[in-house]
């Protein structure tokens, strides 16, 4: 057998200690079903806490905006709504159940696309809208004046920003008006002054380059500068997210497993994944063609120490850290961090249904859920499942040392594998053993989840400690009233 390659998950204490409560696990799944996904309320909450150290650090001031499309989770909204965190709502339902969830709409923010429902929704609850358009916001101030509402709280959202000095490139966004045309925004903010309460500009940026956000930065500080000429004193930038989360417990692990992948992409080695996928490689004639589209799995600077680093980074135009740009202006900081706020929020588990050798020598592992429950590698992520022994699996013969195996799901589809490369797992697994994939709260969870075929998708579970044991509610029932969650 060729050497196992590991992808290990990064597990925080309190998600390696519900990991360890096998029998909690299993009794769950039994109970409730497989696939089933558990959420961690309280970790979500000590995330926040690692955010607002670094605007300490700092001495900023603002605002952290949970992106809630992140995850649709009830208990997570409703824990996070007893913190100091606002959210960031990106449709109709989510700002209904936002506001369902305890968050007063001071401490909402509506992003996104949005249809009119959504916005007068938006405008009639007074919640802060993140405007992506010169016609969005025409659109708002026509309902505010209309329905003779308060003035509505807005942020401008700007795109495609201008370098000086050294190019850096930016990516394109279907988002957002383009820097350049920032006068039109602030031509409508003048009209409509009575109706519109003209906040500050932001930016979302789909990368994770310091040197590309810190240009966007200073274009909304020149923007910010000449609504100032006007007299619109704004107040807020707003960065977006974009900081990351380190997935993988072992940086040595990835670095190896992704060579190995070129190496067997150019047929140096045996194949580590199903028919030769090479995750955006190719082997064009001995010549490694194409991009690796993975997620950077292991990513040590990533959430709040990104967000460290990040605001330490100089300005390439004006020279200086941006957190000094900030304090220098006397302007307030949000950020609308998603995936890094659920953090270690979630795991998924399956239950193995069937093991199986195929005569090329394969081993298929078929699980109790499809690629949509667990939409690891459809976002490009890399990271092995714990494995969860059924009770008394220890010592059976089926014990032998590691095993390459691939994972597939209970579609009639022969594209649902939950993962196209080689997993390796501490022993054979058997059916009643169950696999967990850690830390899929965000995104993975139920972003891509479905009823395909009628089968049913995952129910949410939040886990929480009551005194030295782990206790659950189901997630609607989940409500941060004691400091132990009792009283779910």
């Amino acid at each position: 057998m060729s050497t196992p390659l590991y992808l290990a998950p990064r597990l925080e204490p309190r998600l390696a200690s519900l990991l360890d409560d096998t029998e909690l696990l299993h009794r769950l799944t039994r109970a409730l079903g497989s696939p089933l996904n558990i959420v961690l309320p309280d970790q979500i909450a000590e995330n926040v806490g690692r955010f607002q150290e670094v605007y300490e650090k700092h001495r900023l001031a603002g605002t952290i905006y949970f992106a809630h499309k992140a995850n649709r989770s009830s208990a997570l909204v409703r824990r996070l709504a007893a913190t100091d965190a606002h959210i960031d709502i990106a449709s109709l339902h989510e700002l209904q159940h936002a506001l369902g969830c305890g968050f007063a709409p001071e401490r909402i923010m509506a992003t996104g696309p949005k249809s009119p429902e959504f916005l007068w929704l938006a405008a009639r609850t007074g919640v802060i809208v993140n405007v992506d358009s010169a016609d969005e916001l025409r659109t708002l101030a026509a309902l505010v004046e209309k329905h003779r509402l308060p003035a509505v709280r807005v942020l401008l959202r700007l795109s495609d920003f201008d370098s000086t000095g050294v190019t850096v490139l930016s990516r394109r966004s279907r988002f957002g008006t383009p820097a350049a045309s920032a006068t039109v925004l602030l031509d409508i903010l003048d009209k409509h002054r009575e109706s519109l309460d003209f906040l500050g500009v932001a930016y979302h940026l789909d990368t994770i380059g310091a040197a590309e956000k810190a240009t966007a930065f200073e274009g909304c500080l020149r923007v910010m500068n000449e609504c100032a000429a006007r007299g619109l004193r704004p107040r807020v930038v707003d960065i977006g997210g974009g900081f990351g989360v380190d997935y993988l417990a072992d940086g040595a692990q990835w670095e190896t497993y992704t060579s190995e992948l070129t190496n067997a992409v150019l047929g140096r080695r045996p194949a580590l994944t199903w028919q030769g996928h090479g995750y955006g490689l190719r082997n064009d004639g001995g010549t490694l063609r194409g991009t690796l589209g993975l997620y950077p799995a292991h990513r040590p600077v990533s959430g709040p120490r990104y967000f460290d680093e990040l605001l330490a980074t100089r300005g390439q135009s004006l020279g200086r850290p941006l957190a000094t740009l900030l304090l220098e202006s006397l302007y307030d900081l949000h950020i609308e961090p998603g995936r890094a706020l659920v953090d270690q929020c979630g795991v998924a588990l399956a239950r193995v249904l069937e093991v199986r050798d195929t005569p090329g020598g394969d081993c298929f592992v078929r699980l109790e859920m499809n690629a949509s429950d667990v939409s690891l590698e459809e976002h490009g992520v890399l990271m092995d499942p714990v494995l969860v022994e059924r009770p008394g699996a220890r010592g059976e013969a089926d014990g032998d040392g590691p095993v390459g195996v691939h994972l597939i799901g209970n579609l009639c589809l022969e594209a649902d594998f939950i993962t196209r490369r080689l997993v390796y797992l501490p022993r054979r697994p058997a059916p009643g053993d169950l696999l967990a994939f850690a830390n899929t709260a965000g995104y993975f969870m139920d972003f891509s989840a479905d009823h395909a075929l009628h089968q049913p998708i995952a129910r949410k579970v939040a886990a929480y400690r009551a005194g030295d044991r782990w206790d659950w509610c189901l997630d609607e029932n989940y409500w941060p009233i004691t400091s132990t969650g009792e009283d779910c």
